[in-house]
């Protein structure tokens, strides 16, 4: 069946850059997976930056963006103070899977589909079998607006697979991240935390940073 088979090399794909780390030479300039580009909202002259590194399958992540980053979007982002990426974690299998998906449709899509994967985890985490899982994330694929053949070609594309991998690598392993959600606030690590508190640390970043982008 050509879910259950993308689904186990995904879960390989997935596993072994993980282990190559510890057990295998330093890989080559030439043969190292690339670093994906960030995909920002907001002006790219915005006086600060935020990072969130995020997990499709994390609970917190989800209620984040739910009920913290509409305030975030209409107060800072939208308003030019604050310019924002999402950067996926992938700590398991299934969190890959979708987070493939959300880069299936192409950056213009991305944020879209991000929002729904989190609106709707609850739903599509609930099923018991990967099978089970993959058609539900197949259901919000096709509300984004994607076909099954696109679908299975972002999922069968190991290449794509392994860059996004040594991109969360990358950028975890150099912000020192092991917990989602981890914000990274104008340079300064952040653990997730009440709005209010969040806020302080936005508004303080602010006043100290320069009217040009950091």
């Amino acid at each position: 069946m050509l879910i259950r088979s993308t689904l186990t090399a995904l879960a390989l794909v997935f596993a072994g850059p993980v282990l190559a780390q510890e057990t295998a030479p330093a890989a080559t300039e030439q043969t190292a997976p690339a670093v994906l580009p960030d995909i920002y909202l907001g002006d790219e002259n915005a006086p600060v930056t935020i990072y969130e590194y995020a997990s499709f399958t994390c609970g917190h992540c989800a209620a984040f963006h739910n009920d913290n980053f509409p305030k975030l979007q209409a107060e800072y982002i939208d308003t030019g103070k604050v310019r924002f990426a999402q950067r996926d974690v992938y700590f398991d299998a299934v969190g890959l899977w979708a987070g493939i998906l959300a880069r299936c449709g192409g950056d213009d899509k991305y944020y879209a589909v991000s929002h729904m994967l989190f609106d709707e985890q609850r739903q599509w985490l609930s099923s018991q079998s990967g099978d089970d899982i993959a058609a539900n994330l197949r259901k919000i694929g096709l509300k984004a607006g994607m076909t099954e053949e696109q679908m299975n070609a972002c999922w069968e594309d190991t290449a794509k697979v392994e860059q996004l991998v040594a991109t969360f690598q990358h950028n975890a392993g150099a912000d020192e991240v092991n917990a989602t959600p981890t914000f990274m606030i104008g340079g300064e690590k952040v653990q997730n935390q009440a709005w209010d508190s969040m806020k302080e640390i936005i508004d303080r970043k602010l006043a100290e940073a320069p009217a040009a982008s950091n």
